[in-house]
């Protein structure tokens, strides 16, 4: 069995928001982008993936489009783990974070894909198994700013069926404003995308106390500060707050620095960044050696949403929460397994990922960047 072609595509998707569009790096999201990564086998099976995603997309795309796919294609998409770190070996050269190892998740989830397909069995299954069929959500809010949008978007959220919210925000007002509008009884996390020195965050947290935040995440910038992060940690055990990351650690090693400096209650690795399911499976090894609680990160609609799915469902322990943008999308082409209904995900069970790409959806959406000048 050979690998004979590697596709990626680029869907542009309208959303709303319940408030402005998000603006990261300069850049504004006006529509969530979707990089897909098709794989084609000699045999007629075919995988998908996700690679990372939203404004980085075009750099992922063609850093997988020319460097990482070719060393793929004539290999044997059934050596998952061998190809994965024979590959990951060949390109560390170009950096063990970034673009190189987005391009290299998409295709690592598109292969369990296959190797489920093959199988005939869900992907959580290859992982060990599962007691559940869905998951709870949590409403993850892009950044509102405007106190009234953060306490209507939250109340809304309640009412369709989360019991769980994590905002975007950086200040208190906001926080505020969001436990006011949905009682105590409603787990409220936030994440705050490394904005603050380990200072700034340790007086962050005092005034953060009293709103009973479940988690803060990524308080500190830089994010390879972990020693800095185990002093937020401390301060803010004091508070009954845990403190999450993960979301831009480099791999494997980058979260054994995590838990050996003790700068985290939550681990949050993000399958479309981190290497693809080969390397998640590594990272839940230890973070259960470590006893660190593991919830995926999953702040997209592809492939990658599904595959985090699977993950979910087989951790062991307690069930991990499912983060679930609160954005409506115009179209999905995942639907219905991208939508959470009265706050609940539910795990595919088909083969595979359980669900391909729509292909009516993908060619309404897709960009055709054969026109573009540069």
């Amino acid at each position: 069995m050979k690998i004979t072609a590697i596709e990626s595509i680029l869907l542009k998707i309208p959303y709303e928001s319940g408030g402005p569009k998000w603006e990261t790096a300069g850049q504004v999201w006006t529509t969530m982008d979707i990089l897909l990564v098709r794989v084609d086998t000699d045999d007629g099976v075919t995988g998908w993936g996700e690679a990372f995603g939203h404004s980085v997309c075009l750099g992922t795309k063609a850093t997988l489009d020319s460097m990482v796919a070719p060393l793929f294609i004539g290999r044997d998409p059934t050596d998952v783990a061998g190809l994965m770190r024979e590959t990951a070996q060949r390109t560390h050269i170009f950096g063990r974070n970034g673009s190189v190892q987005y391009a290299l998740s998409g295709i690592d989830i598109a292969l369990w894909d296959i190797a489920g397909k093959r199988a005939g069995l869900p992907i959580y299954q290859l992982l060990g198994g599962s007691r559940r069929s869905e998951l709870n959500a949590y409403a993850s809010f892009l950044r509102y700013t405007d106190p009234k949008l953060v306490a209507e978007n939250a109340a809304r959220a309640v009412e369709r069926g989360y019991r769980a919210i994590k905002l975007h925000e950086i200040d208190v007002p906001q926080v505020a404003a969001a436990r006011e509008a949905i009682g105590p009884d409603i787990a409220l996390m936030m994440d705050v995308n490394c904005p603050w020195t380990v200072d700034e965050s340790l007086e962050m947290v005092r005034r953060l106390a009293p709103y009973d935040l479940y988690w803060l995440e990524e308080p500190v910038w830089p994010p390879e500060d972990h020693e800095g992060l185990a002093r937020v940690r401390l301060a803010a055990a004091a508070s009954g707050i845990r403190v999450s990351a993960g979301e831009n650690a480099a791999g494997l090693h980058g979260f054994r620095r995590l838990f050996a400096a003790g700068a985290i209650d939550i681990a949050q690795p993000s399958v479309t960044k981190i290497g693809g399911i080969t390397e998640m499976r590594k990272i839940i090894a230890l973070a259960e050696a470590h006893a660190v609680r593991l919830i995926p990160h999953c702040a997209y609609f592809g492939p990658g949403l599904l595959a985090s799915l699977h993950l979910a469902a087989s951790l062991p322990g307690p069930a991990a929460p499912f983060e679930r943008l609160y954005v409506d999308l115009e179209a999905s082409p995942l639907a219905p397994w991208t939508e959470a209904m009265n706050g609940k995900m539910r795990v595919p069970q088909g083969p595979g990922l359980g669900c391909d790409p729509d292909p009516e959806i993908v060619e309404r959406y897709r960009v055709d960047l054969s026109t573009r000048r540069p």
